[in-house]
């Protein structure tokens, strides 16, 4: 039996992808801090297909120890696809920006991704079939003004993946590694960039996308033999696309 890992599943496009993924009957392990939002999920698609196995796993992988042992957890279980959709964002501009809030966002949107990847690809890389999807933005693309810190951590995601895919096809791996970079969707994203308990899109936002549209252009990007599907943010239209960011194999020459 094998599982498609998804973190940052208790809402959004996490949420929307789980359920897309159970629709291909995906066995499904699914992470977020809310185990309620977990536990609702979890009885949306057993509902809909008993035949299933959801696994639930609450857990905050901002906190840097969680995820090792979040991964260790898993090692009882055969996995297919990981798709690491866990993060937040924080709209302030770089000198007023919360500290703490700050740290907690680098630990998740960059160390908790690239620990879990580098683990996942470690173990898989050679399995045939496997895949794993990271989700930046298209402000991991375009910097974004008082956006700045979160885009330059969805810079982070958008390079380490475009640069892990290349860096498989290079070797020969049997995984693909591909990127999802969403513009703007109606999800809570808002809520905790803005520090915010309402926010309403319709009439604040003159184009968005809603987390179900973002769910099928992860499976059109996870049915593809592209490396990136990103969402343009002047037409919202979505692309599925060659790598964008350059890479160049290493010969073992030094260059200054």
């Amino acid at each position: 039996m094998k599982y498609t890992v998804i973190t940052g599943a208790s809402s959004g496009i996490g949420y929307e992808t789980a359920l897309a993924f159970a629709e291909r009957g995906k066995n499904l392990i699914l992470a977020a801090r809310r185990e309620e939002k977990l536990e609702e999920l979890k009885g949306k698609i057993t509902k809909k297909n008993h035949h299933l196995d959801v696994i639930i796993k609450p857990i905050d992988l901002a906190v840097e120890e969680n995820v090792h042992a979040f991964y260790e957890s898993l090692k009882k279980y055969e996995l297919e696809s990981w798709i690491n959709n866990a993060g937040f964002g924080n709209f302030d501009s770089v000198g007023n920006q919360n500290v703490n809030k700050i740290t907690s966002m680098l630990h998740l949107n960059i160390e908790a991704l690239t620990i879990l990847s580098s683990l996942f690809v470690r173990d898989y890389e050679n399995v045939e079939g496997t895949q794993i999807i990271n989700v930046s933005s298209a402000g991991g693309y375009i910097m974004i003004s008082d956006f700045v810190t979160y885009s330059a951590t969805k810079f982070y995601v958008s390079a380490f993946t475009e640069g892990l895919a290349q860096e498989l096809q290079s070797k020969g791996s049997k995984m693909k590694a591909k990127v999802l970079a969403p513009a703007v969707t109606e999800t809570e994203f808002e809520l905790r960039s803005l520090d915010v308990d309402e926010f309403q899109y319709e009439g604040q936002v003159s184009k968005f996308h809603t987390p179900q549209e973002m769910a099928s252009f992860m499976l059109d990007l996870y049915d593809s033999n592209k490396v990136v599907g990103i969402v343009d943010e002047s037409t919202y239209e979505f692309h599925l696309k060659d790598p964008i960011f350059p890479f160049r194999e290493f010969t073992g020459n030094k260059e200054s």
